[in-house]
């Protein structure tokens, strides 16, 4: 065994001092970081010590051991607990309860598992029932133990214990918890008991510190389950060692009518408004708040039954806004008028609240503008922004099936599925769909991830289905008690109409409204504040942001998103339609040089409008244009269709145009005749479209439009096809010139999308003026993965942790980053001032952004609707201390942003 000793695997915190702080998140969890800093800073939480995320990273390697020197830093941890309470563990005179409570690094709410009561038996019960004075709170508490213990540690299905409740209400003629009493609850722990030996063959354990052992193994294991791997999959969580454990004193808010417990916001999460926002319930636990068993009530009435109470808790919500810098979200308890904060953490928060949280904090000086941009708002806060909404214009009133919480903005529309498993299966067969439960669990969250939008009829604001939804940026009803939901029948119902599984609803989460049939959605309006927001982006900003365009009014839409420019227009989709197709066909089938010339000056035309389009679009932009990428044979119909319609076209028998075309199929066409490769073999292909461009550029320059056009050259991976490229680009811009009697400044580079081009790049740049990563095609050589079959063994990939992502969907920095870093150097060894940017999708995901600004990249291109995103993610890149890799000289390099 690995010898550790030495090794401090224990911080304890409690009565205003602490041995960690929130520095050490990685080490202690984001709950076991904040607990020790609101211990440091004097406000009342409960004594108790976090186990490190080293520590769980030792019991998943080693098969579930501890290291060594572990166990006697929890006991050390226990008696400080003991001490700070002046109770005892496992002691009925004086007996100390404990929570265990999971915490990574990175929010999973609900993800991870807790044992809540810890330390009871049946002598630490009666000892709890007479030191308390309420028999009925020591039995609670006992039952509440049972439950948690035999569902984390020894897996019973917690239905069982449900049943057992809900027969005994039936049997007491009870309708909630709180009228069963102490003998009750006697009565209701001997079933527990009497459940967990029948599913588990053996008895309770009694020994409180067993207990805790296999508690703390219990939450270790939960790193691993399913739900928590799955999370972390779709939220790309990555690179952690595990989770944190943090034991605490347990403090009791089901005392009575002066005790309870609650969930708040120090501000609205839904809108960003200042006030304090959440649930609490009185009498209570802490889970009953989450779970729906109740109905929370708004924390506006507890400043009415427990006003001393309410402005305590608003003066910590100003101590830890100051604190932190940020919204919080926090849990509390009241124990018989004694206040109690359990938790803080970063609030989760809707794209328009973060925005206008952001707007007020800065306001009121608690934060200035670059910690606004670099903290209070996330890259997918601002993807949330874009999310539609119902047209106003519409009246479906009649419509309305129910109207529950508003729990997470936006509209959205879909058939309805009621389990998890159908909504991941629907939508991999491309539907649309709500996901319509009861409540849902940390179980649905595959199923969550996979909807359009969520609808419970149970829970509330801060439910998990509300919760997790708005991390996600998914519109949520909550709550909406006008529906009945019949898991069995795959139906729900509002007493009236009843939909059932395929049928298509529409979810208002900004109104709580639910609506029969496809309601029309409309494009948000985006607010004041985003334009502020984005103001202070690009105030820090220094890397450019273009985007991919291949239209003006995709053009346009990304001018009003803030692009600087076009990183890539593909031209090959402006081949298509009618009209196009046939004269592109006939380009490619013609066996003749002069058939072929006359196909291309046919086409001259459309493409010569196009570029127009795009450069008046881009006025004063920079637009860059990649020549004919893909293989011809993309373009041509499959040689089994009837070809009875194109043959007349081209005026040649069927027989004829099905032998030619089955002549252009390729066994691999990614790697077959494409790209530089058509140019080098049809010249005449490049010179149409160098024409059309240039032609194009001098039009819109007389009209006093400022136009800037880069003639991209794809897949290149020998110097000598970019030479032969480049001769033919420049050879055609001097006839042009020449016919035109004038000039356009214009720019000739290629595109780093294959692995030797990368590896030759100082050849390649000696006569390139600028690079741009395609990083898409790089990753599929690279991997020597296809892109359009990955899709049958990647997601296995990520889920057993081969890959920790889908590397198409977020760069892979080690393998396919080592070649974007070594093309960029040595591209730049060759030409210092060599303009670098990259026009993959990955130009619009904010680790890969972050990835391109250490890189020295001028540029990143997205599509239209993630250039905010990436505007956002390089200014935080900007603001977090690491510099660019840009050489002396490099435009950009002095600190601006580089064009």
């Amino acid at each position: 065994m690995t010898t550790t000793t030495g090794t401090k695997y224990v911080y304890r915190f409690g009565n205003g001092k602490a041995e960690g702080h929130r520095d050490q998140e990685t080490l202690l969890g984001g709950k076991g970081a904040n607990l020790n800093e609101m211990s440091s800073i004097g406000l009342p939480v409960p004594p108790g010590y976090t186990i490190t995320t080293e520590a769980c990273r030792y019991f998943v390697d080693h098969d579930g051991d501890w290291p060594n020197g572990l166990e006697e830093q929890v006991q050390d941890g226990l008696r400080h607990v003991e001490e700070a309470m002046d109770l005892r563990f496992g002691d009925p005179e004086r007996p100390l309860l404990i929570s265990v409570r999971s915490g990574a690094a990175k929010s999973m709410p609900g993800m991870m598992d807790t044992v809540l009561n810890l330390g009871m038996n049946d002598e630490v019960a009666e000892g709890f029932a007479e030191y308390s004075g309420n028999e009925r709170l020591a039995y609670d508490a006992y039952r509440r133990f049972i439950d948690m213990f035999g569902d984390v540690v020894v897996g019973i299905d917690r239905s069982r214990f449900e049943q057992a409740i809900t027969k005994m209400k039936e049997e007491r003629g009870a309708e909630t918890d709180l009228e069963l009493t102490a003998t009750d609850m006697r009565d209701l722990v001997d079933r527990y008991k009497a459940i967990y030996r029948k599913e588990t063959g053996r008895r309770l354990p009694e020994d409180p510190h067993e207990q805790l052992h296999r508690a703390i193994n219990a939450v270790f294991g939960s790193w691993m389950n399913d739900r928590a791997v799955r999370y972390r999959q779709i939220n790309n969580i990555t690179g952690l060692q595990g989770t944190a454990v943090n034991v605490q004193a347990m403090v009791y808010g089901n005392m009575g009518e002066g005790s309870g417990t609650g969930v708040c916001f120090t501000r609205d999460p839904g809108t960003g408004e200042d006030d304090l926002y959440g649930e609490f319930l009185l009498n209570a636990q802490g889970e009953d708040v989450v779970a729906g068993i109740r109905t929370p009530r708004d924390i506006d009435e507890l400043e009415r039954l427990m006003p001393s109470i309410y402005e305590e808790l608003l003066d910590i919500r100003d101590r830890l806004e100051a604190h932190y810098g940020d919204m919080q979200d926090l849990e509390f308890t009241v124990q018989e008028g004694t206040l109690y904060i359990l938790q803080t953490r970063d609030g989760k928060r809707t794209g328009p609240a973060a925005l206008k949280i952001a707007a007020d904090m800065v306001a009121d000086d608690l934060v200035d503008e670059a910690h606004a941009v670099e903290h209070l708002v996330e890259p997918r806060h601002l993807e949330q922004l874009l999310h539609p909404q119902f047209e106003t214009d519409v009246d479906y009133a009649d419509d309305v099936l129910g109207e529950g919480l508003p729990a997470s903005p936006g509209a959205a529309v879909g058939r309805v599925v009621f389990n998890a498993e159908d909504a991941e299966r629907w939508n991999e067969q491309g539907e649309d769909v709500i996901l319509v439960r009861v409540e849902t669990s940390p179980e649905d969250v595959g199923g969550m991830d996979a909807a359009e939008g969520i609808l419970t009829s149970r829970g509330g604001m801060t439910s998990h289905a509300a919760v997790v939804a708005r991390g996600w940026g998914k519109p949520c009803v909550a709550g909406c008690d006008d529906i009945v939901v019949n898991y069995d029948r795959k139906s729900f119902t509002n007493g009236q109409v009843t939909v059932e599984e395929g049928d298509w609803i529409s979810i208002n989460g900004s109104t709580g409204e639910v609506v029969l049939g496809k309601q029309p959605l409309r494009d948000p309006e985006l607010s004041g504040e985003f334009a502020q927001f984005m103001e202070w982006v690009d105030r820090f900003r220094d890397m450019r942001v273009r985007t991919n365009a291949d239209t003006a009014p995709d053009a346009e839409q990304a001018l009003e998103y803030g692009a600087e420019g076009i990183g890539l227009c593909r031209t090959e989709h402006m081949f298509f339609g009618d009209e196009r197709i046939t004269k592109m066909r006939r380009m490619i089938l013609s066996d003749r040089d002069e058939e072929e010339q006359g196909a291309l000056e046919a086409l001259l035309p459309h493409q010569r409008a196009d570029f127009d389009a795009l450069f008046r679009a881009m006025d004063g932009h920079p637009v860059t244009i990649r020549l004919l990428d893909p293989p011809l044979h993309e373009f041509l119909p499959d040689p089994d269709e009837d070809l009875s319609g194109l043959a007349d076209d081209l005026d040649m028998t069927v027989e004829a145009v099905r032998d030619k075309l089955r002549g252009q199929e390729e066994f691999n066409p990614m790697l077959g005749h494409r790209g530089c490769r058509v140019g080098v073999t049809q010249p005449a292909i490049t010179r149409m479209q160098t024409r059309a461009i240039l032609e194009a550029a001098l039009d819109v320059q007389a009209d006093g439009v400022e136009v800037q056009p880069e003639v991209m050259v794809p897949l290149v991976s020998t110097v000598g096809a970019f030479r032969h490229q480049k001769e033919t680009i420049e050879e055609t811009a001097s006839q042009v010139f020449d016919e035109r009697g004038e000039e356009v400044d214009y720019q000739i580079g290629t595109m780093i999308e294959v692995p030797r081009a990368a590896l030759r790049a100082s050849e390649i740049a000696e006569t390139a003026d600028f690079f741009s990563f395609g990083t898409n095609d790089l990753t599929q050589m690279s991997f020597g993965y296809s892109r359009d079959d990955a899709g049958t063994f990647l997601p296995y990939y990520v889920e057993t942790e081969i890959l920790e992502q889908d590397p198409f969907q977020v760069l892979d920095q080690d393998g396919v980053g080592e070649l974007v870093q070594l093309g960029t150097e040595r591209g730049r060894s060759a030409q210092p001032t060599l303009k670098v940017g990259i026009c993959g999708e990955h130009g619009g995901e904010p680790s890969s952004v972050e990835f391109c600004y250490r890189t020295g990249m001028n540029y990143v291109s997205c599509s239209p609707y993630r250039v905010p995103v990436a505007r956002l993610a390089a200014a935080q890149a900007a603001l977090s201390g690491e510099e660019p890799d840009l050489p002396e000289g490099t435009p950009g390099g002095d600190g601006a942003v580089a064009s």
